[in-house]
């Protein structure tokens, strides 16, 4: 993915959760140019910069119905529940990691 990355490349990835329009973890790691893991431990080490308006982690049952709406192949090697990012929670982990697609 180049070093910009436009809205229209995106549209395919929202979800909408709680009435929340959000990315899911592996989505964003995947823009950003790092493994889920690293979003992961990012938010991990830095809970104070991610309130409820930021990011949550989705529930048993979001989960099951993305599983269903979604192929399958995507959430394969999904072992944890996927936490949610709304557009500021975006912002936030590009501030933290240290890619250079988030920078």
């Amino acid at each position: 993915m180049s070093a910009i990355v436009k809205f229209e490349n995106l549209k395919g990835l929202i979800v909408e959760l709680r009435g929340r329009s959000v990315l899911l973890d592996a989505d964003v790691a995947e823009i950003y140019g790092v493994e889920t893991k690293r979003i992961n431990e990012a938010v991990k080490n830095n809970p104070d910069k991610f309130p409820r308006d930021y990011m949550f982690e989705v529930s048993e049952g979001e989960f099951s119905d993305l599983r269903s709406k979604f192929s399958t192949t995507k959430f394969a090697k999904t072992r944890a529940l996927p936490k949610a990012f709304t557009e500021k929670g975006l912002y936030m982990i590009a501030t933290i990691l240290k890619s250079k697609q988030a920078t």
